[in-house]
């Protein structure tokens, strides 16, 4: 292939190409995925609403003292959602709270997806006592409860999101450690790492340009899928007191609404709105991930 100087490309610009024309495919099957696409639209709305949440809530939405309605007021039309003990805004908190959950949602689905590729890929390069004792460690934090072990961390740490994002991210990355292990044992298998080898490429070759791109996309769709999770986990440290009490978010305001007898008084409007957020928010992540699989993953067939 010539460019219209007649000049060979560079080895970037055949990069970049390829890459386009990856991106492209990949789109184009996506789309194939009804349920993928559901997801992903519910997940755009969701992003814009965080992203621009200050121009319609306003900053000053947690406010206790500034609080524009009375406690506890069923939904109305100038609260659609109706207000919380302290008279705030439900619909404004359910807004604002999206941030945080969102935010350490991704980040700690990004932390445990990091550990669990390093240990995975490594562990399936180096093989030997190394592979023995990580799959061991892997092995031990697979029976243990995720959930009690995040409890345990979140409860001897410092209560805040970076905690929060800490407990959760180093507690549920042993699936895709055994996950990436797996493919990158069948990745090294193939002739042309024998041929990297022989060439004189050494481990960090053989593992950054041969191992890691053939697993990436098993990363990636093992991203979308633990981001649900990690949202879900989120939600229930909060929900147990044991999330950051200076900040708002979906699981913070069902702590709350806990706490001021909402369940037996029957105040449903406390409950329902982030309980149901925070539902569609993971189902959409789960249906994403999903659909990204089905596309990465030739074995469960792309078209239907």
């Amino acid at each position: 292939m010539t460019t219209t100087a007649g000049t060979t490309p560079s080895p970037r610009a055949l990069t970049r190409q390829r890459r386009r024309v990856s991106v492209a495919r990949f789109w184009r099957q996506y789309r194939g995925e009804r349920a993928g696409l559901y997801g992903l639209t519910v997940l755009a709305l969701c992003a814009l609403l965080a992203l621009f949440a200050p121009l319609f809530v306003g900053s000053d939405v947690s406010s206790v003292t500034d609080a524009p309605g009375r406690p506890m007021q069923s939904p109305s039309a100038g609260f659609p959602l109706g207000t919380d003990q302290f008279g705030r805004d439900l619909l404004g908190l359910v807004i604002w709270g999206s941030r945080v959950s969102l935010l350490v949602g991704l980040l700690a689905a990004v932390l445990s997806v990091a550990i669990g590729t390093l240990i995975g890929v490594t562990a399936g390069h180096f093989k030997g006592w190394y592979a023995t004792v990580m799959m061991r460690i892997t092995d031990w934090f697979l029976v243990m409860p995720t959930l009690v072990l995040a409890i345990a961390l979140a409860t001897v740490m410092s209560r805040s999101l970076t905690t929060t994002v800490v407990a959760i991210g180093v507690t549920t990355w042993p699936t895709t450690a055994r996950l990436v292990r797996a493919q990158t044992l069948a990745v090294e298998t193939r002739p042309y790492i024998e041929r990297a080898l022989a060439l004189g490429g050494g481990h960090w070759h053989v593992m950054s340009r041969h191992v890691l791109p053939n697993v990436m996309p098993l990363v990636l769709a093992q991203t979308t899928l633990i981001i649900s999770s990690a949202i879900l986990a989120e939600a229930t440290l909060a929900f147990l007191g044991l999330g950051d009490p200076t900040v708002v978010s979906w699981g913070g305001l069902l702590q709350d609404a806990r706490e001021a007898g909402a369940v037996s008084a029957g105040d449903w409007w406390y409950l329902v709105p982030p309980g149901l957020a925070i539902a569609v928010v993971a189902l959409a992540f789960t249906l994403c991930g999903r659909a990204v699989e089905a596309v990465l993953n030739p074995r469960l067939g792309v078209s239907r």
